[in-house]
C-alpha cells in the first residue's frame, strides 16, 4: 500500500457506538464471517474512509479530505489507515479474496453449520442456555401468550406461522418469550418441518439463499430437510438459490430461531428449511417483489410445501423492525413523542401483516424504509406470501422498543402469530 494505491472498502456492516475518548466512533464488522476482527474508526478519519471507493489514490484522498476539513491530512495517514484495513481484511484486494476463498471452501465442505454466536449472543453451555430461555424468556413473558388462541374465536387454533425477533436474546428475551411461548402453546402435534425465513445482514446477489446444512446448537444438532430444500431449489427459476449460501455462515437471524426451536422441541424429531431473504434490488427500487416472476415462483414453492403437508409445516420469520438513533446514523436519540410516532408506524405495518396483506405491508414499509430502517421487510413479506389461506388469521402478541443504555438508539421488534 502506497500513495498511488486506490483502496476500496468492501461491503461491511457499520454502526456508530459511544467512545470515551472520541465521543462516538464508527465500528466496521464483517457480516460474512471472513474475519472475526472489527475496525474502529474515529470521527476525524471518516472523511478519509468514505473516499475508499477504489476510484481515488491515497494521494488524491488526502487532498480531497484536506479540502473538506480545512486542515492538512497527510498522505501517510491515509496510507496507514488503508494498510491497517487491508490487514484486517476490510478492503477489496488479493488478501481478502484469498481469505474469502479459503473460508468459503471450508464452509461449503462442512456438513454442519456451527453455532457461530454461541458464547457471545447467548450462552454456549447447555444448562445455562436452558435456564436462560426458561427463566428469562418464557417465564419473563409471564404466560401472556396462553391467551393468544382464546381471543381469536377459533377454539383450539393451531399456529401455522410465527414472526419472532432476531435481536440478540440478551436484549430480546421478552420478545422471544412471547413468540416461542405462543408457539409452544399452539404448535400442531404433527408439526415436523419449519421453513425459516431470515434477514441477510450481508449483501446478497440473489433474492433468496438456501442452505442444505444441519445447524448445530449448544442443545444439539438440528437437521436440514434436504428433500424440501432441493424441491425449492427447483422452483428458483432465473436465479441461483445457492449463490449466497455463504451468507448463512455468520447470519444470526436464523441461528437464534433454531436455538429456540430446539429448546422447545427437545428430542422431538424435526427438520428445518433455512432461507435467507434478500430482495435487495426490490427494496432499493420500492417495487413489489410479488410482480417479479422469479420471486413469485420461489414463494409459490414454499406455499406448495405448506399445502402438501397439512399441519406439519410451520413458517417462521426471524425479523426485527425499526433501527433508529445515533447508532444507526441519526443525529440524536428519539424523544418520547418520536418513540410514540415510531410505534404507531410499526403497528400500522404490523396491521397489514396480520391481515395477510403482503403487498400492503411491503408498500407501507418501503415508504419510509430509510427512516425506520426495518431490516425484517424481506422475511416477513416472504412469510406472508407463503400463507395464501382464507382461514389464517394473525395477531400481534408483543411489541417492544429495545433502547440502548449508552446512546438511546432503538431496535423495535414484535412477536406475531398466525393461526388456523
Amino acid at each position: 500500500m502506497d500513495a498511488r494505491s486506490c483502496p476500496a472498502l468492501r461491503p461491511v456492516e457499520s454502526v456508530v457506538v459511544p467512545d470515551r475518548e472520541h465521543g462516538r466512533v464508527l465500528v466496521l464488522r464483517d457480516t460474512h464471517g471472513v474475519t472475526q476482527s472489527q475496525a474502529v474508526v474515529p470521527p476525524a478519519l471518516i472523511p478519509v474512509l468514505v473516499r475508499f471507493t477504489g476510484r481515488l489514490t491515497c494521494d488524491e484522498i488526502a487532498r480531497e479530505a484536506s479540502a473538506e476539513l480545512g486542515i492538512g491530512v497527510p498522505v501517510e495517514l491515509v496510507v496507514k489507515l488503508a494498510a491497517e484495513l487491508e490487514r484486517g481484511l476490510f478492503l477489496e484486494g488479493p488478501s481478502f479474496r484469498l481469505a474469502r476463498t479459503r473460508v468459503e471452501r471450508e464452509f461449503a465442505a462442512a456438513a454442519v453449520r456451527p453455532a457461530s454466536h454461541a458464547g457471545g449472543a447467548y450462552h454456549s453451555e447447555r444448562r445455562a442456555l436452558e435456564r436462560y430461555i426458561e427463566q428469562s424468556c418464557l417465564a419473563g413473558a409471564n404466560g401472556a401468550y396462553t391467551d393468544s388462541t382464546r381471543t381469536l374465536g377459533n377454539g383450539a387454533a393451531r399456529m401455522v406461522a410465527l414472526v419472532a425477533p432476531h435481536i440478540d436474546p440478551w436484549r430480546g428475551a421478552l420478545g422471544y418469550g412471547h413468540a416461542y411461548g405462543a408457539l409452544a402453546s399452539a404448535l400442531p402435534p404433527e408439526a415436523d418441518t419449519f421453513v425459516l425465513f431470515g434477514t441477510s445482514h450481508a449483501p446478497m446477489r440473489e433474492p433468496f439463499a438456501l442452505c442444505r446444512k444441519a445447524f448445530d446448537t449448544p442443545l444439539g444438532r438440528v437437521e436440514a430437510d434436504t428433500s424440501s430444500i432441493d424441491a425449492l431449489a427447483g422452483r428458483a427459476a432465473g436465479f441461483d438459490p445457492y449463490a449466497d449460501e455463504f451468507n448463512h455462515k455468520r447470519e444470526h437471524s436464523l441461528e437464534f430461531q433454531v436455538v429456540f426451536l430446539k429448546h422447545l422441541l427437545k428430542s422431538r424429531e424435526f427438520r428445518i428449511v433455512p432461507v435467507l431473504a434478500g430482495l435487495g434490488a426490490h427494496q432499493l427500487s420500492g417495487h413489489d417483489p410479488g410482480q417479479d416472476a422469479c420471486v413469485s415462483e420461489f414463494i409459490g414453492g414454499v406455499r406448495d410445501l405448506v399445502r402438501s403437508r397439512p399441519g406439519r409445516v410451520v413458517v417462521v420469520a426471524g425479523a426485527d423492525l425499526a433501527h433508529v438513533g445515533p447508532r444507526f446514523g441519526d443525529a440524536r436519540p428519539y424523544d418520547e413523542k418520536e418513540r410514540a410516532t415510531l410505534e404507531l408506524a410499526d403497528r400500522a405495518s404490523l396491521d397489514r401483516a396480520i391481515s395477510l396483506d403482503a403487498n400492503g405491508f411491503w408498500a407501507h414499509v418501503t415508504a419510509d424504509l430509510e427512516g425506520r430502517r426495518i431490516c425484517g421487510l424481506a422475511p416477513i413479506w416472504s412469510l406472508l406470501g407463503s400463507l395464501a389461506s382464507e382461514s389464517v388469521c394473525g395477531r400481534v402478541l408483543h411489541y417492544e422498543q429495545t433502547v440502548d443504555r449508552e446512546d438511546g438508539s432503538i431496535v423495535s421488534h414484535a412477536a406475531v402469530g398466525f393461526y388456523e
